[in-house]
Formats: structure tokens, C-alpha cells, sequence
């Protein structure tokens, strides 16, 4: 189950991100989509950088099956000016980010693994049909 906050104007593909999470959990996953300003505040809370940033995770740990996985934080502006960089539509940069989140929120760490998170990313890129992600971004700089 998926618990969507909209804090800005802009319209959320919901199902999409519904079929996504459903792909990966039966947990409940909490998402909440901001501007940068609000990002930043919680970026700066949580991980001491005062900055804005595209998405943030707080996974849940707990031995109780009945618990939410956790909590993911996308800012809608950084959506806005990646895809508009990268000529693919909102939804699109939105699904990647989401992708992103809920895959630290199971657990991956693209810091700190062998790839396994950047592989599990690009698996479901292909099966949701969308471009190349962040992390996949980055292997041909």
C-alpha cells in the first residue's frame, strides 16, 4: 500500500507508483512529494546537509511484519529540472526517483555495495519501461 502526500501543485501519477511498490513490497510505503525548500529542511535535520537533494529515504527497522517499510521524500522541483534536462516526461523522473528510495528503504546501498543496487535498478527500468536512472547516469561520465 501506498500513502501519497502531495505538497505541491503538480499532478502524480499515482498508479504507476502503486504498480511499482506492489512489484517490490506488500509493505506500506509512506511518500511524500515537496518543493526544495522543504527537501533541504529535512535533509539538513536528518543527514546534516544543508542542501536540497532529489530524494531521501527512511527505511523502518522493525521485527513486526505488520510495520510500514518506511518513508521516502521527492522533491518535485528536482523532478522538474532533471527531466526537463534529460527530455523525458515528470512521471518518468518521478517513477526513477521512487525506484531509487524504495530500493534503500529494502535495504540497498549504492555507497556501499558491489553494484547491486545499480543492477536491481536497471532490471526494473526495463520492466517499467522507463530511462536510464540516476546511478546509471552517472557510468558514462
Amino acid at each position: 500500500m501506498l500513502n501519497i502526500e502531495n505538497l505541491t501543485t503538480q499532478t502524480i501519477n499515482y498508479k504507476l507508483l502503486e504498480t511499482i511498490s506492489n512489484s517490490l513490497t506488500t509493505k506500506e510505503i509512506d511518500i511524500t512529494i515537496c518543493d526544495n525548500k522543504t527537501i533541504q529542511k529535512y535533509n539538513s535535520e536528518y543527514r546534516g546537509v544543508n542542501k536540497a537533494t532529489d530524494v531521501l529515504s527512511f527505511p523502518i527497522i522493525s521485527k513486526f511484519e505488520s510495520m510500514p517499510l518506511g518513508s521516502i521524500i521527492i522533491s518535485i522541483d528536482k523532478v522538474i529540472e532533471k527531466s526537463d534536462e534529460l527530455g523525458h516526461t515528470r512521471d518518468e523522473e518521478l517513477a526513477l526517483l521512487f525506484i531509487h528510495g524504495v530500493l534503500h528503504l529494502l535495504g540497498f546501498d549504492h555507497e556501499v555495495d558491489s553494484g547491486e543496487m545499480r543492477e536491481r535498478e536497471r532490471e526494473l527500468i526495463n520492466k517499467f519501461n522507463l530511462p536510464k536512472s540516476l546511478i546509471i547516469r552517472t557510468e558514462s561520465l
